[in-house]
C-alpha cells in the first residue's frame, strides 16, 4: 500500500465574502501523478499555495509528510538550483530582459534542484518553447516523487498524470484515471445531467397540466337548480359532494407530487453564439501586412537581420521560435508597443484596409484595473451591452461576475477580460501574444474553435503545440538571425527534413547513439525509482534500429 505524504482535512477558504474553497479529505500517495483542473478563478493556485503552506486556511489542516517544493506560474526567479539542473535548462543569472519562456526556466530549476518528495507545478509550461516543455516533460517522467500538476498542456497532462482532482464550487471531485478519461466521463456526466434536468422538467410540467385540469373540471361541476324538489335537489348534492370531493382529492394528491418530485438543476452550458469575426470590412488585397526588416535589436542584441515576411489576407499565420529569439518583441514592433529598448529598421506596410487588434501577453497593459470586465469590454465595442455580456459567458464569465473590478481577478480571468475586450472590437487582423496563457482547458478548447473559423487574419505566437495545430494554417519560424515561412501549418512542419549525411557524419552519429544505449542498458539493469521498464526497452530498440539504419548508410 502506498504511503501518504501529505493529507488536508475541512480546508476552507474565502475571499471577501465567497466561499473559494470547501474541501473534505485529499489525500497524495508517494508516487502518484495528479492533474488539477477547474475553470478559471475556481481556486487552483490558490489550493496549491494552501497545500505547500504559504497560505493559511481559514478552517483546516494540512499535514506534510514530505519535503514540498512549488513551480509557479509567475514571478521572477533567481538562477538557483544545483548545477546540472541548471545547466540542462539553460538558466540565467542576470534576471533583467529576461523572457517569459527564460523566467519559467529559472523557476523550474530552483524547485527541481530541491529534491522534493512532492512537486506542486503551477502552470509549469508557460511561456517554454518546444526545447523546454521536451526537458520539463523528461524530468517529470522521471521525477522520484509525487507531483501534483496545474496546467492548460493537454499533452503534458495526458503524458503525465494518472488521477484527475477536478475543483469546481469549491469541492475537488477525485477521478481515477488519466486525462482523456476524465473528459470522457465529464462528458457523460453532462450528458446524463441534462437528460435528467428535461425528464423533471417534463414530469413537473405533466404534473402542473394535470393540477389545472383537476381545477377547471371541479369548477365545471354544478349545483343544483332551483327549480329541483327537495328529494331530487338532496340527490344531486351528494353526487356533487362526491364529485368535488373526488377532484379535490386528486388534485392534492397531484400537488402532493410536485411538492415531493426531487428537483434537479439546470446544467450549466455555454450560451450558443454563432460569430464570425473579421469579416464586417475584410482586407480585399492579396496580402494584408507586409514587412522588410533589415534589423531587430532589443538591449543592445541583434534578434534579427535582412529578413521579410508577409501575410497573406485571410491567413492564420503562427510565429514559433526558442525562448528569447524575439516573436513577442516582433509583434511589439509590429503594433508600435514596442517601447525605446527596442530597435526596428526597416519597413511595415499595412494594407490601408487592416484594422489592428492587439492581444498582449501582459493584460494588465490593455485593461483598466480599477474598472469592472464590462465597462473594460465595453470601452472600443460597437456591440450592445447583451451581445458583450454573452460573449463573455462563452469565456466563462457569465452572470454578476462581469461587474467584478479587474483588480481583483485571476490570471486566468484577466486574459479571458482581455480577449473579451479584443474580440467585440471591429477588427479584422488580431496579433496575440500567447493567448492561451492562464487560460483553463475548457475556454482554451472554446478559443480554438472561435479562432479556428476567424474570417480575417491571424498572426500569433504560442507553445502550445496542440493550439498551434488546430488554429494555424501557416508557421512564421525564427532560424537564427532570420525568418523562414512553412505554408501548410504544424504538420507540415514535423515532417521529417531527408537526412543527407556523409559516411564520417553517420559513423559518429551511430557512436553517439551506442554511447546512449550503454547508459540505458545500465538503468535498465539497475532502474532508478520513478523508471518505467517498458519505455526504457522501447527506447533501446529505437536506437538499435537508428544505429541499423546509419550503418547501412539509409
Amino acid at each position: 500500500m502506498s504511503k501518504t505524504i501529505l493529507e488536508a482535512k475541512g480546508l476552507r477558504y474565502s475571499l471577501g465574502d465567497r466561499l473559494l474553497l470547501d474541501a473534505g479529505r485529499l489525500a497524495v500517495c508517494e508516487d502518484e501523478r495528479i492533474g488539477l483542473i477547474g475553470e478559471n478563478g475556481a481556486g487552483k493556485t490558490t489550493l496549491l499555495r494552501i497545500l505547500a503552506g504559504e497560505l493559511m486556511p481559514d478552517e483546516g489542516t494540512v499535514r506534510r509528510l514530505c519535503p514540498i517544493a512549488m513551480i509557479h506560474q509567475q514571478g521572477n526567479a533567481d538562477a538557483g538550483g544545483d548545477g546540472e539542473t541548471r545547466a540542462v535548462f539553460r538558466t540565467q543569472e542576470d534576471r533583467e530582459g529576461l523572457s517569459g519562456g527564460e523566467m519559467t526556466r529559472n523557476r523550474i530549476s530552483g524547485a527541481l534542484s530541491a529534491r522534493p518528495g512532492l512537486l506542486l507545478a503551477d502552470e509549469p509550461t508557460t511561456d517554454l518553447d518546444r526545447e523546454g516543455q521536451a526537458l520539463l516533460r523528461r524530468r517529470l517522467d522521471g521525477f522520484e516523487g509525487a507531483i501534483l500538476l496545474v496546467s492548460h498542456d493537454r499533452a503534458l497532462l495526458r503524458r503525465i498524470c494518472t488521477r484527475i482532482w477536478y475543483l469546481e464550487d469549491g469541492t475537488v471531485a477525485d477521478f481515477p484515471g488519466g486525462y482523456d478519461e476524465f473528459m470522457a466521463e465529464r462528458l457523460r456526466q453532462r450528458e446524463r445531467a441534462a437528460f435528467e434536468y428535461s425528464q423533471y422538467r417534463a414530469e413537473q410540467k405533466r404534473l402542473q397540466e394535470s393540477a389545472q385540469r383537476m381545477a377547471e373540471r371541479a369548477a365545471q361541476v354544478r349545483k343544483a337548480p332551483s327549480r329541483m324538489g327537495n328529494s331530487e335537489a338532496r340527490l344531486h348534492k351528494r353526487e356533487w359532494t362526491d364529485s368535488v370531493l373526488q377532484l379535490s382529492h386528486a388534485k392534492r394528491t397531484i400537488q402532493n407530487r410536485m411538492e415531493h418530485l426531487e428537483p434537479k438543476e439546470k446544467p450549466r452550458a455555454l450560451p450558443d453564439i454563432r460569430m464570425k469575426l473579421g469579416v464586417s470590412h475584410p482586407v480585399e488585397a492579396r496580402d494584408a501586412l507586409t514587412v522588410q526588416c533589415e534589423a531587430l535589436a532589443a538591449g543592445g542584441k541583434t534578434l534579427l537581420r535582412d529578413t521579410s515576411f508577409v501575410l497573406p489576407a485571410g491567413s492564420r499565420t503562427a510565429l514559433c521560435g526558442p525562448n528569447g529569439c524575439g516573436k513577442t518583441t516582433l509583434l511589439r514592433a509590429l503594433t508600435d508597443h514596442a517601447g525605446d529598448a527596442v530597435e526596428f529598421r526597416g519597413s511595415i506596410r499595412f494594407n490601408p484596409a487592416v484594422r489592428i487588434g492587439w492581444f498582449d501577453q501582459h493584460h494588465e497593459s490593455t485593461l483598466d484595473p480599477e474598472k469592472s470586465i464590462l465597462e473594460n469590454i465595453l470601452r472600443d465595442s460597437e456591440h450592445p451591452e447583451h451581445f458583450a455580456r454573452t460573449v463573455m459567458a462563452c469565456l466563462g464569465i457569465a452572470g454578476d461576475s462581469v461587474f467584478k473590478p479587474v483588480k481583483l481577478l485571476s490570471g486566468g480571468e484577466k486574459a479571458k477580460a482581455a480577449l473579451g475586450r479584443l474580440l467585440l472590437m471591429d477588427c479584422n487582423l488580431l496579433m496575440l501574444d500567447e493567448p492561451t496563457n492562464h487560460l483553463d482547458l475548457f475556454t482554451m478548447e472554446e478559443l480554438e474553435k472561435l479562432l479556428a473559423g476567424y474570417g480575417g487574419t491571424l498572426l500569433f505566437v504560442s507553445h502550445d503545440e496542440e493550439f498551434i495545430r488546430k488554429v494555424s494554417t501557416r508557421l512564421i519560424l525564427f532560424e537564427g538571425e532570420g525568418l523562414k515561412t512553412c505554408e501548410g501549418g504544424w504538420d507540415e512542419m514535423k515532417k521529417p527534413a531527408p537526412k543527407d549525411r556523409t559516411a564520417e557524419d553517420r559513423r559518429l552519429a551511430a557512436s553517439r547513439l551506442e554511447m546512449q544505449m550503454a547508459a540505458l542498458a545500465a538503468r535498465m539493469s539497475a532502474p532508478r525509482k520513478g523508471d518505467r521498464p517498458e519505455e526504457l526497452q522501447a527506447e533501446y530498440m529505437r536506437l538499435a534500429e537508428e544505429i541499423r539504419s546509419l550503418k547501412s548508410g539509409q
